[in-house]
């Protein structure tokens, strides 16, 4: 038996890189999965790959309306949630002289307040032993040259992880990060910076970025019974690059 065995998982960005990823190893290790996404294509092919145990789901993490869709369709499916891995995020890079207001809005909008969107949408739903896992970012932990928004936002979303693992403890739902460092996925090897994953990952102790599966196990582990007294946490997986 796999350690989610029973559970069922809404996995957000899972298209394609890292949430596709968590959706897969979620699967082998006995969870269902809704993973979601506005590609709505490449989601209900990840879900289709994975047969009955997954629904794929085209969604905007900023709108309201579509988080109860992807709570009710979830529910219909499954029966119930255990587990929110708000994984959806955008790179929006830039100095602090060249990024506008919109580049500072359209971060926070999908890295920030669409994880408070989920975190409220599932809520209801959650039994005591449940878990949510935010995928941040090791750029929450430092300042970062030309990634304002970014970063910024990866800051944030710290400070939310902490207050809710605050807030949530008492009903026994649990509330933790994960911070990759450089991970070589789609969105982050882009025609804007196609040398950006070589470059980052040079200086890292380890000698190279993290591969996408490296950051699925940490969310395992958090989203597991394995992770029972972990609240609040902020699990950082960087190679090393912060020692």
């Amino acid at each position: 038996m796999g350690v989610l065995e029973g559970k069922v998982a809404i996995i957000t960005g899972a298209a394609r890189g890292q949430g596709e990823a968590t959706a897969r190893l979620f699967v082998e290790n006995g969870a269902r999965v809704a993973i979601t996404d506005m590609n709505e294509e490449g989601v209900r092919q990840v879900a289709a790959s994975l047969g009955e145990a997954a629904i794929g789901l085209k969604h905007n993490v900023t709108d309201e309306g579509e988080w109860g869709e992807v709570v009710a369709a979830t529910l219909a499916a499954f029966g119930k949630i255990d587990v929110l891995v708000n994984n959806a995020g955008v790179f929006v890079n830039g100095a602090v002289d060249q990024v506008t207001v919109a580049d500072m809005q359209r971060a926070f909008s999908i890295n920030v307040l669409g994880a408070f969107i989920g975190i409220q949408a599932v809520l209801p739903h959650l039994a005591p032993g449940s878990s949510i896992v935010n995928i941040g970012s090791a750029s929450g932990l430092m300042g970062m040259a030309d990634m304002l928004p970014y970063a910024t936002s990866k800051w944030a979303m710290r400070g939310m992880t902490r207050s809710a693992a605050r807030d949530l403890a008492p009903r026994q739902i649990r509330v933790n990060a994960v911070l990759p460092g450089v991970v070589d996925t789609p969105m982050v090897r882009n025609d804007d910076m196609p040398d950006f994953v070589e470059r980052m990952g040079k200086p890292i102790p380890l000698g190279r970025p993290a591969d996408a599966i490296e950051i699925a196990r940490v969310s395992l582990f958090l989203a597991s019974d394995a992770s029972s007294f972990m609240v609040g946490a902020d699990v950082v997986v960087d190679g090393g690059n912060r020692c």
